[in-house]
């Protein structure tokens, strides 16, 4: 059976380090050197002639990340590697998933493209933004379920009267699985934007009185959303109101968004790295589904166990 060897691109090295980890390995030996004029040149120092290459690198800002992720799929496939997996823990530019108005690019196909024309064999992800975009690989795509990693830590919680929400209609079945596992109750919170990043009405479609609701989204950008929904989760009723959400990518005036909103809490993973600490936002660390992912792909088994299934608390 083929050698595996885990390799980092420069921003993903936290999560990396985790996940060669709980593989059982270190981090194979590849330097990215980066001319003046911005040019970036990875150099693989370890042979991965005949190897089962895991390249892990989420694709968040800066676009110097993809870049690098590309190139480090060329540098494997011309050293004769054996079989290329690119581990995207964070899939940049998944919200350009559809033409939704005149004269704009499907970022999310164009960036497929560009992953499978560079070489990679395979890849591995965690919460898409639309599952759909999978499709838009002519490889195997994994798409790890960040369920997961949140389900044994809000039954931690022991919250006696929890039910889920949705922050808009479009997240209404990533709720409603949390919700069926937890045989609970799901509600709807329905925004409608004036422009991107902006909410300007929202309204919440079913009964929260005296509930502990779970807000539930794949990303948290701005947090405006999340806020205004904890906010009037609260007016309804609500006796608490926490949200889980994979990917914290928390932009401009995140962080005292939320520490300023009615959130009891944010739990957010680590595809993308926390800017500062806080006291309401608990990041859960993805490697070590990650790590069981590679075990069971290099074995030839299957990775549904990886999905959490069913009800009952």
């Amino acid at each position: 059976m083929s050698a595996v060897k885990i390799f980092s691109g420069t921003n993903s090295q936290y999560l990396a380090e985790e996940i060669a980890h709980c593989y059982g390995t270190t981090l194979g030996n590849v330097e990215i050197q980066k001319f003046s004029d911005g040019e970036i040149n990875p150099i693989f120092h370890d042979s991965v002639r005949g190897c089962d290459v895991y390249l892990v690198q989420a694709t968040f800002a800066p676009a110097d990340n993809l870049m690098e992720l590309l190139l480090m799929v060329d540098a494997c496939k011309r050293a004769s590697a054996k079989h290329i997996t690119v581990v995207i823990p964070y899939f940049g530019y998944a919200r350009q998933d559809r033409k939704d108005k005149p004269r704009v690019p499907i970022g999310a196909k164009l960036t497929a493209n560009i992953i499978m024309a560079a070489g990679a064999d395979r890849m591995m992800t965690c919460d898409l933004h639309a599952g759909q975009i999978q499709g838009f690989f002519d490889i195997p795509v994994d798409h790890m379920d960040g369920s997961y990693i949140f389900i044994p830590y809000l039954r931690n919680l022991k919250l006696e009267n929890i039910i889920f929400a949705s922050p808009d209609v479009g997240g209404t079945k990533r709720a409603r699985n949390f919700a069926q596992f937890f045989n609970a109750d799901m509600v709807i919170c329905d925004k409608h934007r004036k422009r991107a990043n902006e909410v300007a009405s929202m309204q919440v479609i079913g009964d929260v009185t005296d509930k502990d609701v779970i807000l539930v989204d794949d990303i948290i950008d701005t947090g405006g959303t999340l806020c205004k929904a904890a906010s009037i989760l609260k007016e309804k009723g609500a006796k608490s109101v926490r949200a889980v959400c994979t990917h914290p990518v928390l932009s401009g005036n995140a962080y005292e968004n939320i520490e300023a909103s009615e959130l009891e809490e944010l739990i957010v993973t680590d595809t993308i790295p926390l800017r500062k600490e806080t006291t309401k936002i608990k990041a859960l660390s993805v490697g070590e589904l990650f790590a069981k992912a590679i075990r069971k792909l290099h074995d030839n088994e299957s990775i549904s166990s990886l999905f959490i299934k069913g009800g009952g608390r």
